[in-house]
């Protein structure tokens, strides 16, 4: 099967790449290499260093003899989309290229566009190119759980069957989105569920929870396939921060009082549940969500995880309460149907001590890379004067 990743160098399009890649598939990754653009920008980096785009292929090349076509372009840019998706003519077309960091589009004004204008109309190019040029793809869009918000009811996959005045019908699930990034994926949804009614696409609608972990088995196989880590306060996820934290001995940031729970996903699970989507092909004119979460977690209940293995290690891992840059409920009820992708044949990697440990380790082993200054929160989303860092950069603007 012919398979393309749009933002196949992300943190998880590049590893999503390898793993189909080294099961059979003829794979493509289409980039704009906006992320690296971003670091180089404002002086921040990866935990474990990345090679680029070219020399992972190169090197993916060399050790197993297979190989993936590299298009370089812009979602937003509809020619250039249109042209590798007519030369490549994928079967089913994975899409990682949005603008992934809530915190980012919570920014200012301009970075708040910029979110919602990569992610919204970038899709609706890759819908139309889609619709005129391959009808019979199949989309795999990555959505994310915090479409769904924090509701006292729990939380289906996607759809939601009501009463209302003697009447019964199934309804997409009611979304409560946290950041202008979140709402981006909900206008997507919409957007994708629209074009399966009214064109016959065929697509499934992911919603991710937090994903963890350095690397897949693929991108372990050698140093110059490793995927980005990142740990400052804008593209760096809470598991993430703390494994950082607790080896250089910075105190772990709790936001508020570390009720927040949301669902997480191995990195490991995350290309599996990939592919299990492309396999299973849903009829034309269908769209279905899955929850994509194996497991839910406090703030407080990672803190506590990482800290008891840090002690492990001999380790002294302080948590601090710091007061929430964001505006979220910090107790709630959270409990989420995750079944479909379980069905399909997910045999989920769960957060155990050893792979925090791990994490732990590669951030002593780097260590020197660690640059603290990135780790305190500046992005409030009251304000609409943020900073990114505390560092010499103040206001940045989209990359």
């Amino acid at each position: 099967m012919r398979v393309m990743i749009l933002g196949g160098d992300g943190y998880l399009g590049w590893p999503q790449a390898a793993y189909l890649s080294q099961r059979g598939y003829d794979v493509a990754v289409f980039d704009n290499q906006a992320r690296r653009h971003f670091d180089l920008k404002h002086s921040i980096d990866s935990l474990l260093p990345i090679r680029h785009l070219h020399q992972r292929v190169e090197r993916w090349h060399q050790l197993t003899g297979k190989t993936i076509t590299v298009y370089h372009g812009d979602i937003t840019h509809y020619d250039a989309l249109a042209k590798a998706i007519t030369e490549f003519a994928p079967e089913a077309l994975v899409h990682f290229a949005e603008q992934r960091s809530a915190p980012f589009s919570m920014i200012d004004r301009e970075h708040a566009f910029y979110t919602q204008y990569n992610n919204v109309l970038g899709t609706l190019n890759v819908m139309y190119a889609i619709k005129d040029i391959v009808p019979d793809c199949h989309l795999v869009k990555l959505g994310t759980m915090g479409e769904y918000g924090t509701p006292n009811i729990d939380i289906e996959e996607g759809f939601i069957e009501i009463t209302h005045k003697g009447r019964k019908d199934v309804l997409p699930f009611p979304k409560q989105p946290g950041s202008f990034y979140h709402l981006t994926k909900v206008h997507d949804s919409h957007n994708i569920q629209f074009g399966c009614r009214i064109w016959g696409m065929r697509a499934t609608d992911l919603n991710q929870g937090i994903v963890y972990g350095a690397g897949t088995y693929e991108t372990a196989l050698d140093a110059d396939l490793a995927t980005r880590f990142d740990y400052d306060q804008v593209y760096g996820t809470a598991l993430n921060r703390f494994c950082i934290q607790a080896a250089i001995g910075y105190p772990l940031t709790v936001y508020g009082s570390g009720g927040q729970t949301r669902g997480y996903i191995n990195i490991k699970d995350t290309v599996r549940c990939i592919e299990l989507a492309i396999e299973s092909v849903p009829a034309a004119g269908e769209y279905r969500v899955f929850n994509q979460v194996t497991e839910w977690y406090s703030i407080n209940d990672i803190a506590e995880k990482v800290q008891r293995v840090g002690g492990q290690m001999g380790l002294d891992v302080q948590a601090h309460q710091i007061p929430n840059p964001r505006v979220e409920s910090e107790n709630h009820y959270y409990n989420v149907v995750h079944t479909k992708l379980l069905d399909l044949g997910l045999e989920p990697h769960l957060l155990n001590d050893e792979e925090i440990e791990g994490m732990i380790r590669l951030a002593l082993q780097h260590r020197d890379r660690i640059d603290e200054r990135l780790i305190k929160p500046t992005v409030n989303w009251r304000s609409t004067a943020n900073q990114v860092t505390q560092a010499a950069v103040a206001q940045i603007e989209p990359a």
